[in-house]
């Protein structure tokens, strides 16, 4: 059996309400499918109704109402309103029987959910997703919120994908829908999730989402990225000279004191320069490298030059949030750089190792924010690519 394609739409309640993250941690940490696209969406009229109309048209059998009702609420809830578009997240995943797992795992409308002592909050609807009946008519709806979407079958996943594939295709991947009364206090920043938290199965990314939810910002963009060792090497070029300052004298003086005690004689103030000079640097340098390696999966010496812009080997999720003060705001949440000294409740005190592997970036400034943009092609997203390269080879 080959992997396919099947997707989770986040819906915008969802969003508004701050679930995202906890969301993204049932998923990532109960399925054996792989998130390889991730992106923010804002739907405008002709797509909502291409959506509704294929859900509409790709009914259960055995439960004719859902359809319905999921396609009337994409026609009421997902569109612009008031003329403004509204942000849902796209998650594409990859595996074997993607809908099947995406589904159980996303719950089902009916018929489990008809009362209150039914709802056990194992799957996603269960936790999040509200259906209210009117208990006089079980047949009337009077309250409906999915909290996510994903189609039940293959069949209806590809057709939703190519809908999806088409939209992007002419979509930004920043999310500009809102007008803000003081524009010049709006910031943007950059939140990476390190390759640390992707290694295997695990709840840690959405839960950090969810931890950055606190600050009450939007997120504007998320694409899931490959650093490539130029990327990497231009994003922490900065780095590498406060390295060698910072690191330099404190292993110069280390390797002093291990010659003299190895060899029993003082080592001159002048011979101490030199090695901080020469070794100090030099392990400053790998330090560098070793930081390289982390972010891309390569070491920057070992690939050869025609190489470096290709894809890293290991994978991170970027996200851009927006809002007053927003850098501060992140920057609290996610704690100093070293996670010994975070404060507890903090990303890098829960998540952190040590200052390499310290769970998360944030940027330090807007201007370091727009660089750091820049670096990584914020406004570029994998996700219409991936959507595409898959239905050419089906």
């Amino acid at each position: 059996m080959e992997e396919s394609l099947s997707y989770v739409l986040v819906t915008p309640y969802t969003i508004a309400k701050s679930r995202t993250g906890g969301v993204i941690a049932r998923l990532l940490s109960r399925l054996d499918l792989e998130l390889i696209g991730a992106q923010m969406i804002a739907p405008d009229e002709a797509f909502i109704k291409k959506y509704a109309e294929c859900i509409r048209n790709n009914f259960d059998p055995n439960n004719p109402r859902a359809a319905q009702l999921l396609s009337d609420y994409i026609d009421a809830n997902m569109g612009p309103s008031s003329g403004r578009r509204h942000r849902s997240l796209l998650l594409v995943f990859r595996g074997m029987e993607p809908c099947k797992k995406l589904s159980d795992i996303c719950g089902a409308l009916y018929s489990e959910n008809r009362s209150v002592e039914s709802i056990t909050g194992e799957t996603i609807r269960d936790t999040y997703a509200d259906l209210i009946l009117d208990p006089e008519n079980p047949e009337k709806v009077r309250y409906f919120e999915p909290a996510v979407l994903t189609p039940r079958n293959q069949e209806l996943a590809d057709e939703n994908l190519k809908l999806f594939g088409e939209f992007l295709e002419t979509q930004p991947n920043i999310i500009e829908n809102i007008s803000y009364p003081q524009p010049s206090k709006i910031e943007r920043t950059l939140v990476i999730i390190k390759p640390d938290n992707w290694k295997y199965a695990s709840s840690k990314p959405g839960t950090i989402i969810d931890m950055f939810s606190r600050t009450g910002l939007r997120i504007v963009a998320c694409k899931v990225h490959q650093i490539s060792i130029a990327e990497a090497l231009e994003f922490y070029g900065p780095v590498k000279e406060v390295l060698k300052s910072k690191l330099g004298p404190i292993f110069g003086k280390k390797a002093k004191d291990i010659l003299e005690t190895e060899f029993k004689f003082a080592i001159s103030p002048a011979t101490e320069k030199a090695l901080c000079d020469s070794f100090g640097a030099e392990y400053a340098v790998d330090q560098f490298a070793q930081i390289i390696e982390f972010m891309s999966g390569i070491r920057p010496e070992q690939c050869p030059v025609e190489e470096m812009s290709n894809p890293g080997k290991v994978k991170c999720m970027i996200l851009v949030y927006e809002g007053e003060n927003a850098v501060a705001k992140i920057r609290d949440v996610l704690g100093p750089t070293d996670p010994l000294k975070a404060p507890g409740g903090t990303v890098r005190r829960e998540f952190g190792s040590n200052v390499m592997v310290n769970t998360a970036h944030a940027s330090d400034s807007p201007e370091n924010a727009q660089r750091e943009m820049g670096v990584i092609k914020i406004t570029n997203n994998g996700c219409r690519r991936i959507i595409q390269d898959y239905l050419l080879r089906k």
